[in-house]
């Protein structure tokens, strides 16, 4: 049951991220063509274009790291055998783990922080802070659990095929 949740909030986050690209598109197009017609844009289009940016980059990042979607270099892999190459893969992604986990407990502070002082965005309107941070504890959190599949799991970060591979 918890694991069946944790996959829907997983891939409807990716699903988000995936229509908020499609949002900044619109958003940036029309934006360009009112310029063009001599009409000043919306203020919140240009706001909403960059809260987006940072919900489609957080919101996207933990099905990235399930699905291998995300950058790697397979080099020192390609070249090693497989007992190192497994050795290897492991400890890179221990040390994501811990990466993500420790951005995860100071993005966790940081809403904090926003919601003891009530802070608010201001530029376009005014928007609640943690409403922003939130991403940061939840999407570090959840791609610290991906990058843990990684460790405790039968499939490995890294491929042993150096190359571009779709």
């Amino acid at each position: 049951m918890l694991s069946r949740g944790y996959g829907v909030l997983l891939y409807g986050m990716a699903v988000i991220a995936g229509l908020t690209l499609v949002w900044l598109m619109i958003s940036v197009t029309l934006s360009v063509v009112m310029r063009n017609l001599g009409v000043q844009p919306f203020a919140w289009l240009f706001t909403s274009a960059e809260y987006g940016l940072l919900y489609m980059t957080m919101l996207g990042a933990p099905w990235l790291v399930r699905e291998k979607g995300h950058v790697h270099i397979e080099l020192l892999t390609a070249a090693l055998p497989e007992g190192p190459r497994r050795i290897l893969s492991r400890l890179v992604a221990v040390l994501c783990v811990v990466v993500c986990a420790g951005l995860a407990i100071k993005g966790a502070e940081l809403v904090q922080t926003n919601i003891a002082r009530g802070d608010f965005d201001t530029r376009a309107y005014y928007f609640p802070r943690w409403l922003l941070t939130i991403a940061f504890p939840l999407s570090f959190g959840m791609m610290a659990i991906e990058f843990a599949r990684f460790v405790f799991g039968d499939d490995l970060m890294h491929s042993g095929d150096a190359g571009i591979h779709e």
